[in-house]
């Protein structure tokens, strides 16, 4: 989808230091898909609320999911949501703490949220699986119609598209550099660590979508 320069925008969506602007809809959707958790905002019983989810994207769609019975699966189709998802690469040490920062990159979702049902929230649900271990709903049985009945899924149509990036090292003040001291920063690195079979897997081997969810999450800090 074509995107729109960042001063035609909402002005909800504005980035006040435009510097940590990043454009193009490509690379925010690859920060998209690099993160294991977002944070849904909404509006519910007149109180601002924020949740962690899983989600996944499908092309320029979230999807998220919950149990048929919670305020955000009850409350939010056919009002506005506000999604959010970060990764944070290294702690930025300045020579005075007002200086100091984080190197990290955000993305910010501004859509409207849909219930979905049948065939499109099968789908959904099987990339919200795929989006954690990539491959693994095709390891493992199909939904039974209890565990339908009980889940619900809502997409988020992507409306409008916000990302920022802070990268490199502090940016400390003349006289501070004349003074002295330590400067930098502190890489913030992950990985997946070695799976932890429960009791019941007697010689079943590692599946495959573990593997590849150890790739597509780790993440090395900035050089």
């Amino acid at each position: 989808m074509p995107r729109a320069a960042l001063s035609d925008r909402p002005a909800y969506t504005r980035i006040r230091n435009a510097k940590r602007a990043v454009e193009g809809r490509a690379e925010a959707y690859a920060l998209l898909d690099s993160c294991l958790l977002a944070y849904v905002a909404f509006i519910a019983e007149g109180r601002p609320m924020t949740l962690p989810m899983v989600y996944a994207r499908v092309g320029d769609r979230l999807y998220i999911h919950g149990h048929s019975k919670t305020r955000i699966v009850r409350t939010t189709d056919g009002i506005p949501l506000c999604l959010t998802a970060t990764r944070v690469d290294g702690l930025v040490v300045a020579r005075s703490g007002f200086h100091h920062s984080m190197n990290y990159a955000g993305v910010t979702v501004h859509g409207t949220g849909r219930l979905v049902e049948g065939a499109e929230a099968a789908r959904a649900l099987d990339a919200i699986v795929d989006h954690l271990l990539p491959g693994r709903s095709g390891e493992v049985r199909g939904m039974t119609a209890q565990e339908q009945k009980a889940t619900r899924v809502i997409a988020l149509d992507i409306e409008e598209i916000t990302m920022k990036r802070r990268e490199g090292p502090p940016v400390d003040d003349t006289e501070d550099l004349q003074a002295g001291g330590w400067g930098g920063i502190v890489p913030l690195t992950a990985t997946l660590a070695p799976a932890l079979a429960d009791d019941h897997v007697g010689d079943t081997p590692e599946p495959d979508s573990i593997a590849a969810a150890r790739e597509k999450f780790s993440q090395g800090g900035p050089e």
